[in-house]
């Protein structure tokens, strides 16, 4: 374990933390940690997860200005996602899913390229919901560490096995803090929960 990785996995860990808290912190330092996995994934030779990585910076900066300055300039509340929202993030992952592990088991040697496929669409999902304040970003979450747990597991990755089974329980804390957040805040003092 390098100092790089060991740093990339503390400031992700305290990002994945802060974004539980409603703190818009979370996205500075999930831009740090971002960076940081860049190093280790491309020093790795991962350049797929470095490609992601720079994802997760570009959805981090603009998820840090949408909370702040997402609604007419203003705040951008915690609300519920529609039920139609759902049904297609549904949907569109699971079909994303399918197809990227298809390629990936057609044209590398990865393992489990369809759960691991699963990891990558459906955090990529929770993301998008992160950065529009939405309460559904937490069971999203929670499918992705339900699913790495094990995968990360079986593949003797046993540090970031245990970091992703702590981010489930983090996701269940945070799910019910949220909602708490939309039904006890009017829209004006969610903007002051940035501590």
């Amino acid at each position: 374990m390098t100092p790089f990785e060991i740093a990339a996995n503390i400031t992700i860990t305290v990002s994945i933390i802060l974004a539980g808290r409603n703190s818009f912190h979370t996205w500075w330092t999930g831009i740090v940690g971002c960076l940081l996995f860049m190093v280790v994934f491309y020093q790795a030779q991962l350049y797929a997860d470095v490609a992601l990585q720079l994802f997760f910076v570009v959805a981090s900066a603009v998820g840090w200005w949408q909370w702040l300055y997402g609604k007419n300039g203003e705040v951008l509340p915690v609300t519920k996602a529609s039920t139609q929202t759902l049904f297609w993030s549904t949907l569109i992952g699971f079909v994303a899913a399918i197809c990227y592990g298809g390629l990936l088991h057609r044209y590398t040697n990865a393992y489990a390229p369809y759960i691991d496929s699963v990891v990558l669409v459906f955090s990529i999902i929770a993301q998008v919901l992160l950065m529009q304040r939405r309460i559904e970003t937490w069971p999203f979450w929670l499918i992705v560490n339900s699913v790495a747990v094990p995968l990360y597991a079986s593949r003797g990755l046993y540090l970031t096995s245990v970091l992703y089974a702590v981010y489930w329980i983090n996701a269940v804390i945070s799910w019910r803090y949220w909602h708490r957040l939309k039904q006890e805040l009017p829209v004006a003092e969610l903007g002051n929960d940035f501590a």
